[in-house]
Parts: C-alpha cells; sequence; structure tokens
C-alpha cells in the first residue's frame, strides 16, 4: 500500500541506471523490516521477465534490471502497482523461514565486553545475559561480509551506543551488541560493536552448496552455555552448526 502523500513512505528512488530502492522507512522497526523482506519476496515470485537480482537491507528492498528489456517507466509503473496491492507493514513473512538455537557463552574470556555493554544498559551482567539468552531476533538483513546477519531488535535497554574505537578483531562466530542489533561475525574482524557472546556457529561455509547459512527473515536465539560446554562443541563440529539446531517456521 502507498502511503498519502503526507508520508514519504514507501518511497521508489532510482538507483543508477539499472535499479530501484523501495524504502519502507528511514530507520529500522520491526515492521518496517518485514515490510521490506515480505516486498522484496513478492518481487520474486512476480519473476518479471528483465529482472537481474533483489536484495532487502534493514528497511528497503532493491530491485535491479536490465533497461533494453524492461524500461525505467515500466518496471516503475510495476512496482507501484504491486506496492498498491496490500499494507506491507502487516504482510505475512516469506515461507521457508528457520527458528535456529544456537549455544552461547557469554562474558569471560570469551566474550570480554559483556561487562561494559550491561554498565552502558544499566543492567547487571547477570541480567543481561538472562534478557539476551531468552530474546528471539530475527535476521533483519545480511551485509558487510559474506553471509553475515544482523539480527534484533532487542529490547530498547540494548539501545547502547557503538564504542568509539575499534576493537582490533574479534573471532568467527562472535556475538556482538549495539543499537538494539547483534551482528553474528561470520569471519574475524575489527569492529566497533561490544563482544557479548561467543558461539562456534559458521555463517560462511564456502565449502557447502548452500554457502550463507542463513536466509533473511530467519529467527535467532542464542541460549547461554558454559566455556566448557562451547569447547567440547568445537571440539566435535564436523559441519559448522556450532552446536545449533533449526526448525521450519511459518509466517
Amino acid at each position: 500500500m502507498i502511503s498519502p502523500d503526507s508520508d514519504p513512505f514507501p518511497r521508489i528512488q532510482p538507483v543508477g541506471f539499472d535499479g530501484l530502492l523501495v524504502s519502507f522507512a528511514d530507520t529500522m522497526a520491526e515492521p518496517s523490516n518485514r515490510a521490506a523482506l515480505a516486498f522484496r519476496n513478492a518481487l520474486d515470485l512476480a519473476q518479471w521477465h528483465g529482472v537481474i537480482e533483489t536484495s532487502a537491507s534493514l528497511a528497503s528492498a532493491y530491485v535491479r534490471f536490465d533497461p533494453d528489456q524492461l524500461p525505467h517507466k515500466e518496471i516503475r509503473s510495476r512496482v507501484s502497482e504491486l506496492l498498491g496491492q496490500q499494507n506491507w507493514f502487516d504482510a505475512p513473512m516469506p515461507s521457508g523461514r528457520k527458528y535456529w538455537r544456537v549455544p552461547t557463552v557469554y562474558g569471560g574470556d570469551f566474550a570480554p565486553q559483556l561487562n561494559e555493554a550491561a554498565a552502558a544498559a544499566g543492567l547487571t551482567p547477570d541480567e543481561v545475559v538472562r534478557r539476551l539468552s531468552d530474546s528471539r531476533v530475527r535476521v533483519l538483513t545480511i551485509g558487510f561480509a559474506p553471509g553475515q546477519p544482523y539480527l534484533g531488535p532487542l529490547g530498547p535497554e540494548f539501545n547502547i551506543p557503538r564504542l568509539q574505537e575499534l576493537t582490533p578483531m574479534v573471532p568467527e562466530g562472535a556475538l556482538v551488541l549495539a543499537i538494539s542489533q547483534f551482528v553474528l561475525f561470520s569471519g574475524p574482524t575489527p569492529t566497533g560493536w561490544r563482544h557479548v557472546g561467543q558461539t562456534a556457529f559458521r555463517c560462511f561455509r564456502p565449502e557447502t552448496p548452500n554457502s550463507f547459512a542463513l536466509t533473511p527473515g530467519d529467527e535467532m536465539q542464542f541460549y547461554s552455555v558454559t566455556e566448557e560446554d562451547l569447547e567440547n562443541i568445537r571440539a566435535n563440529d564436523s559441519d559448522g552448526s556450532g552446536g545449533a539446531t533449526y526448525q521450519e517456521i511459518g509466517s
């Protein structure tokens, strides 16, 4: 559904000579992310001749097309018509999603910035672990590095700022926290997000047919385990799952 003129969203904008961006908000929230994922799925299901690829970000959907096969005027008209078919902010999520439960060590030597994050949130470390362990978050988008998810939204108490200086390196499987989101790192990297948890989950598995373990719209829960548990998981992990289990979920 296209909003009244007083509301700028959803908004269609050109991106270069062969792309359109459909934005549902200028900041991420659950409804705008839902709309972006659902609309991207609708674009895929439409199977328009001339569409090269689609993707979704935190609050937008992108479509790239061949202007020789699908002129700008025509695809913009089609996108506008599709937008008007329903209220995308209330749309069902795409099918085929998974709910993952991932064993995670919070704090200690494995995730040394938990206490700092707790102080920023105004909570005790134990309470932070309880709340984060209980949180069921969505894969909002994948980006920055291959297969790497941004996850949320978390509660408003976790709307804490990024660090003022980069942490030189966190390992693959690091669970980091800022601005009411998690990022689960797909490889070793510097970061300005606080390292609060550590998993053995591999997001990027280039040796497999489906190299990205996660899909936008999947849901995840990072439940607390001991350091010994994680070491045992690592010693017996042959497929990169890091002890995680999943089940299929609906809308």
